[in-house]
């Protein structure tokens, strides 16, 4: 069950050294430029398809199976047996779906897994055999164990940067946990709301018909979404099949390769977690995550009467846990600003485990409570940093098997967890004690907490010390940073890139737009040029070292670059400048992409690294018609393909880019520069360079 059990989710200024393009911005900003990428966009419509399918199916299963029995414990278990069928084929099969993933086309695993789920849930409706309804659904979470690694894998692919991945995450577990599981609940009571109220299930027992009308009727609506979701997939996201470029890394012995059969796929995954502290390190520090959830789930129900609260109370922990769950998640990128991901993730785990500690000894409900909703906070920050980890760090040839052992050792340990704890919670019998003028139960949930909280704690030590790759700077400054309002290192000056197709272009509109700043802000305003736009310069570095291919053309550039990085823009920043950078990151990238055929996202990490992840807090891109170019700036066609790769990266990214007409003369270009910055500077309200707008 893609949507409820088995996880379908996964998915201002700009002048701090250590985060990326557009991390001011808010999470309606970001979201938006995600969205604005139309591939994910679909598939984000098609994850809200197949999530409230999942939510009515498990539903619509449990009425069935209760329906279908008149004897009480049987009734009982009805929710129990749907939804361990549901997850017995990720515990059986566990890396099948991601070696499905790594091996053969994605956009056609999901379309045969969907086909697959729509021909099941008619099955079982038209069936009607309870014995059938959960072979069926057993088979249905088989071919979820397809669909999430395939569809996971392929998020990433989909989007313009790699720090688009985490608001990818976020929009999927928003439309999985919130949106879907509320439209799926309004469906279901809808429709067995009205069958109840209008004596429909009266009418159909005296004519004889099935008195689980209302509930086979939901079973079809199920089929009809899951089969609208497999002719979405096949017809309009093709881009699902994209693969990244890998022929550079078959040559590289130390990379995964999907050359052999599954036994060799699945030999290479173990042989890659093992290598790799990062995902050795996301693991463990998952084992100890989903060890302490378990316990807390399993052991929940009579945890709650320990505090004496009463019934509500149990409700009360559950609401309380879930609310700090999205809490966590909504605010886990603030944090991975200051605070780098592998670092986030163990901090988390360890947090989590102290704090399940803290909920093993509270003596009362409001304590309880709070702690609930911090282990929650802890919880949701930690699962959205792992799979963010996964999408970004761990390479496309690989990521579906990682992504599939990700979700199945976690249903693997929290199921576990959930069955074990009930049989050691037993071996207490409960007592009462007085602390603090107050009576407390102390039963065998308790040293359960206790014990899956100092695991969860070990855990998260053991997985923090593997992915912690910044031992020069202390965990204490970063722990700072994360809790102070100000990021760690923040440069005061303003960074204004032009970018667009031609050198003459951005020279004449950037060298205009400094002498205009020079002469009415009252500020000091540093221009600064792309220095690989210098050809005798860097035609001398390569002849001189005898290199000719284009990956060295842009080693090269990303070293002077980042030479100009470091030597002028940062010192200018740090002490408050302007500065105007001709052509800083992204034409250079458009360029190269086009001309060479490189990877973008390969040159957009190399330009991360030699820029120290700095973005401008304003790009201006001149949109200028390639057809009117002088014959002298070379190949049209070229022209075109540049122009459309700037055009992709600014509606990917609306909140950082100002699109200026670039026809027209110099002057009236200039015109619409200056009106597009002193506007863009008053509506992000940059106080200390607004004195530009009153002159």
């Amino acid at each position: 069950m893609g949507g409820g059990l088995n996880g379908e989710s996964s998915a201002g200024t700009g002048t701090v050294t250590e985060t990326s393009a557009g991390s001011e911005t808010s999470m309606a900003h970001r979201a938006r430029s995600v969205l604005a990428i139309r591939p994910f966009r679909r598939l984000w419509g098609v994850t809200y398809l197949c999530s409230v399918a999942d939510w009515l199916s498990l539903l619509a299963l449990t009425g069935l199976v209760s329906q279908a029995t008149q004897d009480y414990k049987t009734q009982s278990f009805a929710f129990a047996g749907v939804v361990l069928t549901q997850l017995l084929p990720g515990l059986l099969f566990a890396p099948l779906g991601g070696l499905f993933a790594d091996r053969f086309d994605r956009r056609k695993v999901m379309v045969f897994a969907d086909v697959g789920r729509f021909g099941l849930l008619l099955s079982i409706a038209i069936v009607g055999s309870p014995l059938w309804l959960f072979v069926g659904n057993f088979l249905v979470g088989f071919c979820a164990l397809l669909w999430i690694p395939s569809k996971d894998a392929a998020v990433p692919n989909l989007l313009r940067r790699p720090d688009q991945v985490e608001t990818a995450n976020q929009l999927g577990m928003v439309m999985t946990y919130g949106i879907a599981v509320i439209s799926a609940g309004g469906l279901y009571a809808a429709i067995t709301g009205i069958n109840t109220n209008f004596s429909l299930q009266r009418a159909a027992t005296e004519s004889g018909a099935s008195e689980a009308g209302a509930t086979r009727l939901v079973l079809f609506i199920i089929a009809a979404l899951y089969l609208a979701s497999a002719v979405t997939i096949a017809t309009r996201i093709p881009e699902l099949s994209r693969r990244v470029a890998s022929a550079p890394k078959a040559a590289d012995p130390d990379k995964p390769d999907t050359s052999g059969g599954f036994g060799a796929m699945l030999r290479d995954a173990a042989t890659f977690v093992r290598t790799s502290p990062l995902v050795r390190g996301l693991l463990i520090g998952m084992i100890g995550a989903f060890v302490a959830a378990g316990a807390l789930v399993g052991s929940s129900q009579v945890y709650a009467t320990s505090v004496l609260g009463g019934q509500a109370s149990f409700g009360l922990l559950f609401v309380a846990l879930f609310i700090g769950l999205a809490t966590g998640m909504g605010g886990a990128p603030k944090l991975a600003r200051k605070l780098p991901r592998n670092r986030l993730f163990g901090i988390a785990i360890v947090t989590a485990g102290i704090d399940l500690l803290l909920v093993a000894l509270s003596p009362h409900l409001v304590v309880s409570l709070i702690t609930c909703a911090i282990l929650g906070m802890c919880a949701g920050a930690a699962f959205l940093t792992g799979v963010t980890i996964i999408g970004t760090e761990v390479d496309d040839a690989i990521r579906g098997r990682i992504n599939a052992i990700y979700q199945s050792l976690m249903k693997i340990i929290f199921a576990g967890g959930m069955a074990l704890t009930p049989v050691l919670v037993g071996l207490v019998a409960p007592h009462s004690i007085t602390l603090f003028d107050r009576s407390m139960v102390i039963d065998g949930t308790r040293p359960v907490l206790l014990g899956a909280g100092l695991l969860a704690t070990v855990m998260g030590v053991l997985a923090y010390r593997q992915m912690d790759d910044r031992r020069s700077e202390t965990i204490l400054s970063d722990l700072r940073a994360a809790i102070s309002r100000k990021p760690r290192r923040r440069a005061t000056g303003l960074l204004i890139a032009v970018e667009g197709n031609t050198h003459i272009d951005t020279s004449t509109q950037a060298t205009l737009l400094a002498d205009w700043l020079r002469a009415n802000s009252g500020t000091d305003v540093l221009l600064a040029a792309d220095p690989a736009l210098d050809d005798v310069r860097l035609r001398s570095v390569l002849t001189e070292a005898g290199l000719n291919s284009a990956r060295a053309h842009a080693l090269v550039a990303a070293a002077v670059r980042a030479d100009l990085v470091e030597r002028e823009i940062q010192p200018a920043l740090a002490r408050g400048a302007v500065v105007v950078m001709e052509r800083f990151v992204d034409s250079p990238l458009a360029h190269l992409s086009v001309a060479a055929g490189l990877d973008p996202s390969e040159l957009e990490g190399l330009a991360d690294w030699a820029t120290e992840r700095l973005r401008p807090d304003i790009t201006v891109l001149l949109d200028r018609d390639p057809a009117t170019l002088p014959p002298r700036a070379g190949n049209a066609e070229h022209h075109w393909h540049v122009q459309s790769v700037l055009t992709d990266m600014a509606a990917a990214d609306p909140d950082r880019y100002v699109v200026v007409d670039g026809d027209g003369s110099a002057a009236d270009v200039h015109d619409r520069v200056l009106i597009a910055v002193r506007t863009t500077m008053a509506g992000r309200k940059l106080a200390q360079f607004a004195q530009a707008e009153t002159h």
